[in-house]
């Protein structure tokens, strides 16, 4: 699979070097394009790296998804694109009504947004990831959550984006309770 990860900050560049381990071509999309990012994936422009990819991962802070979505614009559109930024303090966590309204035909996930970059670089046995997605976007989800070594949990469509969201607040509460950032989350079946 081709995949673009816009970001090479913690997220992006853990999961990127994750995804390339796995075998998937990996493409950062950066403001400084040329050379290698994390785990030797190369830095094109962000328009570039997105051209051909066929999963867009945003992986930016929160409050810059809309400008760089903005820019993106059509690009986007018929790729699956998730949704890992999380816009601490603004009324809504995820940047859906930024995507969708920018692209309004990406097949919109939200995932990778719920447990510290820890948890992608080494997983703890049996961790669970909670995403929703749009339907046609859910088995390519799936694998990329798999390619990382955790278990994949579809909540839904994407109208319950707040239930993923708010799996965010127990993490942080969690992490500060036991003082580490290596807390994750498993559904008992």
């Amino acid at each position: 699979m081709r995949i673009a990860v816009i970001g090479t900050g913690n997220i992006g560049g853990t999961l990127g070097s994750r995804w390339r381990e796995a075998g998937h071509d990996v493409v950062y999309g950066s403001r400084d394009p040329g050379g290698t990012g994390p785990g030797g994936a190369p830095l094109a422009a962000i328009l570039e790296a997105v051209a051909d990819a066929e999963v867009v991962l945003i992986a930016v802070p929160g409050p810059a998804v809309p400008e760089v979505v903005s820019a993106l614009g059509g690009a986007l559109d018929g790729k699956v694109v998730i949704d890992a930024a999380n816009r601490m303090g603004e009324p809504e966590a995820n940047s859906h009504t930024a995507i969708t309204g920018a692209a309004p035909g990406a097949r919109y996930a939200r995932a990778f947004n719920t447990l510290g970059w820890e948890n992608f670089a080494d997983p703890l046995p049996g961790t669970d990831l909670f995403f929703v997605s749009d339907p046609q976007a859910r088995a390519t989800v799936e694998e990329l959550i798999s390619a990382i070594g955790l278990g994949p949990v579809y909540v839904g469509d994407t109208g319950a984006v707040r239930a993923v969201d708010s799996l965010l607040g127990l993490w942080f509460a969690l992490m500060q309770q036991t003082g580490t950032r290596k807390v994750a989350f498993r559904l008992v079946r």
